[in-house]
């Protein structure tokens, strides 16, 4: 098995940025991966994780599925396919980034209100310092049930590993990996929501992806979650070796 891909979303829900190599670090989630969110207004008026709903994410604006982020130093420059590509500096320039996101977020929905700096177990949906792995395999399963070509990026994906069997990560739980000098337990399957609906190119709706996972396994689990044991560098193309 091979490290296919490796990806980060500095923010929560708006940006993905694929990556050559990162460096993880024992009991830390991906580095710069969802390091800030924004909130909206009516979510609650403090600090630290919270639920999703309380934050901008794509299960309920899917226009920031197609957000691409690039991280140089401490600017995150963003780009969209309707918007200008512009780059900030947070917190300082987080006026302008609910500037620029709002067009992207559906009218209906709470306003952008606040950037919120991450916690140390980062903004991840499930409250923990973890990686999201799956299997470039499982993609291509989805991609032939679909009728059309499912992208890691689609699930937010951290480490996408090639050369393994489709849907062999649900049976790692338990079990630990080596990927260059890093090695990681898998902890749980990763249950999906409404987000995984939107398109990463264009920002629609195009697959009831729910719909299609209970046709396909007869779940809503796709790619697992797993915490860093052993830190070290993890580069694209590397070997990956499924230990005890």
């Amino acid at each position: 098995m091979k490290v296919g891909g490796l990806y980060r979303y500095p923010i929560k829900g708006v940006g993905a940025e694929p990556l050559d190599a990162a460096f993880l670090s024992a009991d830390a989630p991906f580095p710069g991966d969802r390091a800030w969110a924004i909130a909206h207004a009516k979510a609650p008026d403090r600090s630290g994780w919270m639920p999703k709903a309380a934050f901008l994410q794509v299960m309920a604006g899917p226009g920031l599925a197609a957000v691409r982020a690039e991280t140089a130093g401490d600017r995150i420059t963003l780009s969209h396919p309707d918007r200008p590509t512009r780059s900030f500096s947070l917190p300082d320039d987080a006026a302008q980034l609910l500037d620029w996101v709002r067009p992207i977020w559906p009218e209906d929905k709470p306003a952008p209100a606040r950037v919120l700096p991450a916690p140390p177990e980062s903004f991840a949906d499930n409250g923990q310092a973890t990686v999201h792995v799956l299997t470039q395999a499982t993609l291509d399963a989805l991609s032939e049930a679909a009728g059309q070509t499912v992208e890691a990026l689609r699930f937010r994906a951290n480490i996408v590993i090639s050369d393994a069997e489709a849907w062999s990560e649900l049976g790692w739980v338990g079990r630990r990996l080596r990927l260059g000098d890093a090695e990681i337990e898998v902890l749980e399957p990763t249950g999906r929501c409404r987000a995984t609906d939107a398109n990463p190119d264009t920002g629609t709706r195009d697959i009831a992806m729910l719909e299609l996972l209970s046709k396909t396994t007869g779940g809503k689990d796709v790619g697992v979650y797993a915490r860093v044991t052993r830190g070290g560098t993890v580069n694209r193309g590397e070997t990956v070796e499924l230990l005890a």
